[in-house]
C-alpha cells in the first residue's frame, strides 16, 4: 500500500530501547500460524499468561477479536486477506516499538505475506511459529463448527479446504498439537525464547 504523499515521520521523544529497558526486557513478535483449529489461540493466550506472570509487557491479537473491530471491514477473500495481515504487521510492529512482547494468533495462509511482516521488523524481533496439525484432525476437533459449515459450502475461501495453507518453509520453532499437551507445547516455547536470550530464565 503507497503512503500517504502529506504526511512526514515524527520521530518519538522516547525510544524503543528506552522503553525496553524500563520494561526490563526485550520486545518482540511471536507470531502463530498454522490451520484453523490447530490451536493457535489456546496457546498464544495461555504462553501470554506465563510471560505476564514473569512480569512481561505481553499482548495477545487474535484473529477473530481483531476482525470485531480494527479488520472489520474485511471479508475473506485472497485481498482481504492479504490486508488482515498487512494490518496486523503494522499493529505489531507498533506493539514492538513500545517495547512489548506480542503474541499474535492468525491463520496467515500465504508465505508472502508472512515474509512482509518479518521485514518490517529488525532482527530478533519477529519469531514465526509453525502451530502444526493434520487437517483432518483440525477438521475433528473443529472448535467452531467452521469446518462443518465450509462443507456444507456455507463458507467459501476456506484455508485448508477451498483455499490454500502454505506451510513455513523455515520456521524459527515448530510445534506439533497432534502429539503435545497445550502445556507441553507452551513450556518448548518458553525453553526456546529462554535459550535463545528472548526472555531471562524464569527463577
Amino acid at each position: 500500500m503507497a503512503q500517504s504523499s502529506n504526511t512526514v515521520w515524527h520521530d518519538h521523544a522516547v525510544t524503543k530501547e528506552q522503553r525496553r529497558s524500563k520494561n526490563g526486557h526485550h520486545s518482540f513478535v511471536i507470531w502463530l500460524t498454522g490451520l484453523s483449529g490447530s490451536g493457535k489461540s489456546t496457546i498464544a493466550n495461555q504462553l501470554a499468561s506465563e510471560l505476564f506472570n514473569r512480569d512481561t509487557q505481553v499482548y495477545v491479537l487474535d484473529g477473530d477479536n481483531v476482525r470485531q473491530g480494527l479488520n472489520g471491514d474485511l471479508g475473506f477473500s485472497e485481498q482481504d486477506r492479504v490486508e488482515n495481515i498487512r494490518r496486523i504487521g503494522e499493529v505489531s510492529k507498533l506493539f514492538v516499538d513500545s517495547g512489548s512482547v506480542v503474541v499474535t494468533a492468525f491463520i496467515s495462509p500465504f508465505k508472502q505475506d508472512r515474509e512482509q511482516v518479518r521485514n518490517l521488523l529488525a532482527d530478533k524481533e519477529f519469531i514465526e511459529v509453525y502451530v502444526k496439525c493434520p487437517l483432518e484432525e483440525c477438521e475433528n476437533r473443529d472448535p467452531k463448527g467452521l469446518y462443518k459449515k465450509a462443507r456444507n459450502g456455507e463458507i467459501r475461501n476456506f484455508t485448508g479446504l477451498d483455499s490454500p495453507y502454505e506451510e513455513p518453509v523455515n520456521p524459527e520453532f515448530t510445534i506439533e498439537t497432534d502429539e503435545k499437551s497445550v502445556s507441553e507445547c507452551v513450556d518448548d516455547l518458553l525453553d526456546y525464547l529462554e535459550k535463545n536470550q528472548y526472555i531471562s530464565k524464569n527463577a
